[in-house]
This record gives C-alpha cells, sequence and structure tokens, in this order.
C-alpha cells in the first residue's frame, strides 16, 4: 500500500543519490583528524575498501603456562616474535599485562572484592631482541595495565623481532570480570598472558588501559600453548587439541574422536564416569594439554577435575565438507547446560548459512560453564540461566562474537558498537524461531526507548572508553542492535546481507573502523545513507513518531505522522472499525530519507473509524502518549 509520501518522490534525485551518493557520503559527516591521516596515506579508501597501503603488525606465540594449585599461582613463559609489517620504525613496544586489573592502587571501572586485590601481575624477565630488560632503567615502565619499554635497538619496517617473557600471578579467590573462580577447582583464565599491543594506521600504539569495562582490540596471531595442570583435570581452550591421546584415558579418547564426526551429541564424560574413577590419563603429576590456534585475536583456556563434557560436530561449510567440532563443558547442577550443545550447534549452523551466511571460520567452539557471558575465539565463558529463553539467547550471543570481533578485527576499546550490536542483532530470527513467544527485538526496544535522548545516552561514535554505565550499555548494545536491524529493514533483505557480505569479506582478518563499515555500505547499496548512518551512530537524538492529524471523511482515511524526534524508525499504523475490521500500513525508515519530518499516510475507509494507533512493541517511541486518535 503506497503512501503519498511515496508517490510524490522524485526520480531524478533518487537516481542523483543512487549513482553519486556513495562518493560524497564521507564528507557529510565528521571525521576525526587521525583517521583523515589514513585516508591521505591509502591504508584506507573512501569506498570502504582497504587502502592500496594497508599494513597490519601480527605476532607468533609459543607459551608454556603451569597451574600451581599448591601455590595458586599461574606461572608462564612465553616466546614472541613480532611481525612490523608497519612503515614505521618502532622506537618503543607495549606490553599488555591485563592481569595488573587486580593490582593494589591500579584505577578500575568499578569496585573489586577485597580478597582479589594483590600484586599483579610479576614480570620475572623481559628481553627483547635477545636484550634483557632493566626493570630500573627509565627505558621500562608500568602504568596501569601495560608496560612501557624503550628499545635500544628499533624495530625497523618490514622486520621482526623477538620478545620473550616470564611471569606470574595470583589465580583468583573470585569471580573478576571475564574470568575467574567458579568452584574451589574450577577456573576460566582470560587475559592471562603478557601480550603485545596494537600498532596501527590510526593511532599508532593502542594505549588504552583495561580497567574492567571495554574489552579487546588485538592483533591477529598464531598460538602454540603448552597447559600443565595436575593430572586429574581437564582443560578446554581456544584451538585444537594436539594431544588427545596423552592426556584422556582410551575410552574418552574415542567418544572425543567420535563426537569431532557426529551429527548427534556425544556425551564425552558424564557424571557417572567420574565416579566410576580415573578419566584424564596420569603417567605423572601433571598432563600437558597442548593446542594450537592459527590467526586468532586472543586465546584463553579454563579448566576443571569435574566438569561434564558434551560433544557434537556439524558441517559448516557445504562447499568443501568442512566440519566443526562443537561442545559444552559444564558443571552438572547446571541444568540448562545438558541441550548446550546441541544449541550451540544450531547457532553455528543458523550463523554459517542464514544470518550473516558465512560458513562458521573455526574448527571448534566450546561453550564452557562458568559465570556472565564472555566471548574469545573458539571458547566463551557462559554462566547458568534459570530458562530456555536466557540460555538461548546467551549461547547465540557469545557465539555470534565470532565474526565481530573475530573474525573481522574490530577495536572494541573505541567501537564496541562494532561487534556488541552485531553480536545483539545477528541472533535475533534464531533466537524467535528456537523459543515459542519469543521477542528479542521488544526487550531491545524497552532497553533502548528509556534511556534515549537522555542527558547522559551519547553518540555511538564517542569512542567506547569515554563511556560508563548505561551510557556504555546503550551504545555498544542496544541502540546500535536496533540500527543494525533497522538498516537491514529499510535496505531490504537481500541488499542488506549482500553490504553485510562484501564488508565481511573485505574485511575479515584485518582491523575495520566505523568509516569502512559506512563507506562500503554506501558502495555497494549504490545509496547515500547519511540520512540513516548520522542520526544513529553521530548524533545526540530519540525515536519519537506521533499522530499529528487524522482525516477519516470519505473513502479514505488520511493520517499524518510527525517525526518529532530526530533517530528515523520505522512507521506502523492500526486502524480499528466499528465492525471489528482492521487494516494495517508498514514503511520502514526509509520513509524518512527524503528528510521531511511529517509524511501523510493514507488507508480505504472500510467503515466507520474508531482508532488509529502508531507504532508497535518492535519499534522504540520514547514518548507513546501522542501514539493513539480516537475518533469521538
Amino acid at each position: 500500500m503506497k503512501t503519498i509520501a511515496q508517490l510524490k518522490v522524485n526520480l531524478i534525485t533518487v537516481l542523483f543519490f543512487s549513482f553519486f551518493g556513495s562518493l560524497f557520503a564521507q564528507q557529510d559527516y565528521f571525521i576525526p583528524r587521525n583517521i583523515q591521516k589514513a585516508f591521505e596515506n591509502k591504508t584506507r579508501s573512501v569506498d570502504g575498501k582497504p587502502g592500496e597501503n594497508y599494513w597490519q603488525n601480527s605476532s607468533d606465540y609459543k607459551i608454556k603456562v603451569l597451574i600451581d594449585l599448591k601455590s595458586n599461582l599461574l606461572k608462564g613463559s612465553e616466546k614472541i616474535i613480532y611481525y612490523n609489517n608497519s612503515p614505521d620504525t618502532l622506537k618503543n613496544i607495549v606490553i599488555r599485562t591485563y592481569q595488573d586489573l587486580t593490582k593494589k592502587g591500579n584505577p578500575r571501572d568499578f569496585t573489586l572484592n577485597a580478597e582479589l586485590i594483590n600484586d599483579g601481575v610479576i614480570i620475572e624477565k623481559l628481553s627483547v631482541g635477545g636484550e634483557q630488560a632493566d626493570f630500573e632503567s627509565q627505558n621500562y615502565g608500568r602504568y596501569g595495565t601495560n608496560i612501557f619499554y624503550r628499545l635500544s635497538k628499533p624495530i625497523l619496517p618490514k622486520s621482526r623481532v623477538d620478545v620473550e617473557v616470564d611471569w606470574n600471578f595470583e589465580l583468583p579467590e573470585n569471580q573478576l570480570p571475564r574470568m575467574g573462580k567458579y568452584d574451589s577447582t574450577t577456573f576460566f583464565m582470560a587475559y592471562w598472558y603478557p601480550q603485545i599491543s596494537v600498532y596501527d594506521d590510526i593511532d599508532g600504539w593502542d594505549r588504552f588501559d583495561y580497567k574492567g569495562q571495554v574489552e579487546m582490540y588485538n592483533d591477529f596471531a598464531n598460538f602454540d600453548v603448552e597447559i600443565s595442570v595436575p593430572n586429574n583435570f581437564g582443560v578446554w581452550s581456544t584451538g585444537i587439541l594436539l594431544n588427545p591421546d596423552e592426556v584422556l584415558l582410551p575410552e574418552f579418547v574415542e567418544k572425543y574422536k567420535l563426537a569431532n564426526s557426529s551429527d548427534q551429541v556425544i556425551k564425552i564424560i558424564t557424571k557417572e564416569d567420574y565416579s566410576k574413577g580415573k578419566v584424564f590419563a596420569s603417567n605423572s603429576e601433571l598432563n600437558v594439554w597442548k593446542f594450537r590456534a592459527e590467526y586468532v585475536p586472543d586465546f584463553a583456556f579454563a579448566f576443571s577435575d569435574h566438569y561434564l563434557w558434551d560433544g557434537v560436530s556439524l558441517i559448516v561449510d557445504n562447499e568443501s565438507g568442512r566440519r566443526s567440532f562443537i561442545c559444552a563443558a559444564y558443571n552438572e547442577n547446571s541444568k540448562d547446560f545438558y541441550d548446550v550443545a546441541l544449541i550451540a550447534r544450531n547457532t553455528i549452523e543458523y550463523f554459517s548459512n542464514e544470518m550473516p551466511g558465512v560458513p562458521y571460520p573455526y574448527p571448534t567452539m566450546t561453550v564452557f560453564n562458568g559465570a556472565g557471558g564472555m566471548e574469545f575465539p573458539m571458547i566463551v565463558n557462559d554462566g547458568s540461566t534459570s530458562s530456555l529463553m536466557s540460555t538461548v539467547g546467551l549461547t547465540s550471543h557469545e557465539i555470534a562474537h565470532t565474526y565481530f570481533p573475530f573474525y573481522m578485527g574490530i577495536n572494541e576499546r573505541k567501537y564496541a558498537w562494532m561487534d556488541e550490536g552485531w553480536a545483539v542483532m545477528l541472533p535475533f530470527d534464531f533466537q524467535e524461531r528456537a523459543v515459542k513467544d519469543n521477542d528479542p527485538r521488544g526487550r531491545n526496544v524497552e532497553d533502548y526507548q528509556n534511556f534515549a535522548g537522555k542527558e547522559m545516552e551519547l553518540p555511538l561514535m564517542i569512542p567506547s572508553v569515554n563511556l560508563i554505565g548505561n551510557s556504555y550499555r546503550t551504545a555498544a548494545y542496544s541502540r546500535p542492535g536496533l540500527a543494525y536491524d533497522f538498516l537491514r529493514d529499510a535496505l531490504g533483505n537481500d541488499l542488506f546481507k549482500k553490504c553485510l557480505l562484501e564488508f565481511i569479506r573485505r574485511w575479515n582478518g584485518k582491523h575495520p573502523i566505523p568509516y569502512d563499515f559506512f563507506n562500503t555500505f554506501d558502495d555497494v547499496s549504490g545509496m547515500d545513507l547519511n540520512w540513516f548512518f548520522i542520526p544513529w551512530f553521530f548524533e545526540n537524538g530519540y525515536p519519537d513518531l506521533s499522530i499529528k492529524e487524522v482525516n477519516a471523511d470519505g473513502k479514505v482515511v488520511k493520517v499524518l505522522v510527525e517525526k518529532k524526534g530526530s533517530i528515523p524508525v520505522p512507521v506502523s499504523l492500526k486502524f480499528q472499525f466499528e465492525d471489528g475490521k482492521e487494516t494495517s500500513i508498514y514503511e520502514t525508515a526509509r520513509i524518512w530519507s527524503s528528510g521531511e519530518d511529517k509524511l501523510w499516510f493514507e488507508t480505504e475507509n472500510n467503515g466507520d473509524l474508531k482508532k488509529v494507533i502508531l507504532g508497535s512493541k518492535q519499534i522504540p517511541d520514547s514518548n507513546r502518549k501522542d501514539n493513539e486518535f480516537i475518533l469521538k
């Protein structure tokens, strides 16, 4: 059903913006000076593609780590090859020590329990290029969760340097952000190894402190990791387990290998298995679990001496027949987790074939039963939930992060909405289908609309490190989740997917920034989408539609809808008549692309009109008091 506004669209204007809009789109919104420089240096392109001079650095990590439960320490030793692929000579190196979050006196975004405060990361040895760091020298400094080391031998462009670190820190006595101790013998280890920070084409070294709220921005790296634990513990991790025959008894090796090729969930380790006796191999006091992960931005692992283990597999790429191993490791008391391996499999099947429609890129995925919800490459840390709706929502959200920020190397420290917003939006359809009467879109609307437009609600383009509390939650999750969904609605599913898939194709394994996203969608769609991008991502504002006027004379009902808020959202109108009949009109947010703030909509008058209702539970509106018109 056409609106009057649509009938008045100027065809010449439409054609002009189709052909030339994307060429000039980037000039209509603010571009910071450091990002302008990237375009000038041709590391980024105005059409959204990586520039002809694009580069990024990378590392190879070989790590040996010992879990010493007697002394309550994690002890590690790592050898890193750092590749400087940039055109710059690096006179300094920045190394992250995330677990200095717990160091007494360091800044944090929230208060930690007293028993979690300690001495942070103890660096026993650091060498760069064969030179031992003098910890008393002015060349060596530690501030917050970063080590800043001035090099006597700079790292030349297109060269590599060897870095070696020995370190230890106390295992947490309780839960920390994204990691911690969940019972007396169950731990999840995240942000646990000294990591070379990102040096990129936008800011040079990433010097942001880790204070607990914002998450990751890492280079892509290869990891070979050996994890030594007492011989009655299992380990679940990023990467492929290289030595199952050495750490599992034959019965469980057989079940593990079966699960790697099975379309049905296999109970690899059960409660009964633990009660019968040994599960893990025990040739010595320690078992060494060996894992390898290639071209991933981080590495996490977990261990327990009593967790159950379910496994299943899935052909994630129908063309190649490639399979991925999907599993859940969980406490026997977490009743929801008995279904998580299957939920995870269904989630990955959906992501691989529907939205975004990119085959799951990794060989494994483990859902570990810890606390909260936090993503890492090939492993997520999820708490137990009390409903199927919550379990499906949490599992699918965290696995969605496989694509953003892992397959796409997002800088979450500055642009959390570039990964959290996608992790909100991508599984919407799956979540609705998986659980009857589930309305994730409606819940996201509620989260957003009540905070939208208030003093502490800030534009998405403000770097995430500058946001706190509800300002961060709204900017990272609910507002961008809706923005992506309404953009999909406005473009239509086919064109939206075409744009999204091209964005992923161009930037997977790289470090896209918001302008790469905006410019790619303009380029691929052939449209100037600034009417949408500027209010949703750059500006203060809120969504608010109202019924301004209703004319029900004759055979046509005409309704004037006013866009009182600056955020463009869809228009949904329902017409109720005295005889009980109803008609409706729905227009996507694209109806506002002409810049008008008042539009007429019309429908046939099927009888005596009783009421007109504007909006729905799935469309945010900060003031719904003017969304009904009752005829007298």
